[in-house]
This record gives structure tokens, sequence and C-alpha cells, in this order.
């Protein structure tokens, strides 16, 4: 029985849901039917369809306001990062000694950008190079402790072993759960720049790593000059 008033129902909804549309000024013109139109509505009440009309327009809005207000807040943290890293890139061109280097480094991730744990690790022999608040090894030390990342061509995000953390941040590294490093190399391997957060989950290896590895292709520009 049911089966038969559906199919004697359903043509006919189609045929009007098919004039509606291809009329769709008729109730404009035909407002005693718009009038007398009800739709059901998510409280259990019934509501004309110039209400629910309203209420639909009136989500839209809000929703592309919302859309419009991540747009504009976006374009504002594009803005303010491009001034901080415009900043640092200035300040280590400008730098006069790796001291000054090494300190506008610093400066930038800890305070501009409120990284957690911060380190830059330069190659080195510890008592030809001058005292800075970079950490000094020497290559074949590196390629012992963290060899994997400074033979990747490309920055690492990800947990490392807590021997790992240790060689990058010192005694600080334990706390560290997560890491972006980046191997510093140009004419030849410079040393490691490396970011950490306590959350394990907060560097991951599908993450973009684009600010990271543009800071250190300045280093990889910069930091001869400074380490003859």
């Amino acid at each position: 029985m049911s089966n038969e008033i559906e199919t004697e129902v359903d043509p006919i909804e189609k045929v009007v849901g098919e004039f509606l549309r291809d009329n769709p000024d008729f109730l404009d013109k035909n407002t005693d039917i718009l009038e007398t139109m009800v739709l059901p509505h998510i409280s259990g009440k019934a509501v004309s369809l110039v209400e629910r009309q309203v209420g639909v327009m009136r989500d839209r809005n809000r929703e592309m306001r919302s859309r419009l207000e991540n747009i504009l807040q976006t374009a504002k943290d594009n803005d303010l990062l491009f001034e901080k890293t415009k900043r640092l890139v200035l300040n280590l061109l400008e730098a006069k000694t790796l001291g000054a280097l090494v300190e506008a480094v610093y400066d930038s991730l800890g305070k501009d950008h409120g990284i957690e744990f911060y380190s830059l690790t330069l190659f080195g022999d510890e008592k030809k190079l001058p005292r800075t608040m970079a950490r000094i090894a020497s290559t074949e030390k590196a390629n012992e402790r963290v060899g994997t990342l400074i033979g990747a061509n490309r920055a690492v995000c990800g947990i490392l072993r807590e021997d790992e953390m240790v060689f990058l941040f010192g005694e600080r590294g334990r706390q560290v759960g997560s890491v972006a490093a980046v191997p510093l190399r140009y004419d030849s391997l410079y040393g490691i720049l490396a970011v950490g957060n306590s959350d394990p989950n907060f560097y991951k290896s599908s993450m973009g790593t684009l600010f990271l590895s543009y800071i250190a292709e300045i280093l990889n520009r910069v930091l001869p000059n400074h380490l003859k």
C-alpha cells in the first residue's frame, strides 16, 4: 500500500520541484502560497519558508564572516612573520662578529618567535673559534652523535634519541619532546640549527619547515666569513 502511495506522490514532487527550479520567481509572485508553506525546524516547531530562508541566509552569513575573519587573521600573522624574519635577516647581514650573529639568531628564535628550545651548533675546533652562545663540536663527534641529521639534505622533524637531544641542546635536551633540525651546509658543513618543544607531537615529520630552511640558507651564506 505504501509503495503505491510513493509511486503516485514521487512523480508529482519531481514535477513540482522542476517547476519551481524553472520558475524561481513563482513564490515571489504568489506570496499567499509562500506564507502558508511551513518546514520542520530543528527545534521541532514548524516555521514558514521565509523564516527558514532567513535562517539559512543567517547561517551562511555567519560562515562567510568566520571565513573572512580567518583569512584576515592569516594575512595578519603572515605580515608579522615577514617582519620578524626580515629583522633577523638584516641583523645577520649586519653582524660584525660571530658572537653578534649567534645572538641575532637566538634573540629571534627565543624572543620574536617564542620557541621553547633552540640551538646553533657549529662544527670546528673549540680552541680556534670565538666563544659565543653557540655550541661547538668537531665534525667527527657530530657524525658519531647525529650523523643521520647532518647527512640529510633538508630539515628533519620528529622525535630523536635522548643522546641526540643532549648533543643539540645540552642537558636541557632531556626535556625536549620533538625537534626540527637542519644542517648548515654550503661549500662545506658548518653546523646544525635546531629548535625543539617539550610536546612530542609538536614537530612532526609531515609539517612544513619553510621558515627554518630559509634561515638556514641565510646562515649558509654569512657563516663562512665568521668561521675563517
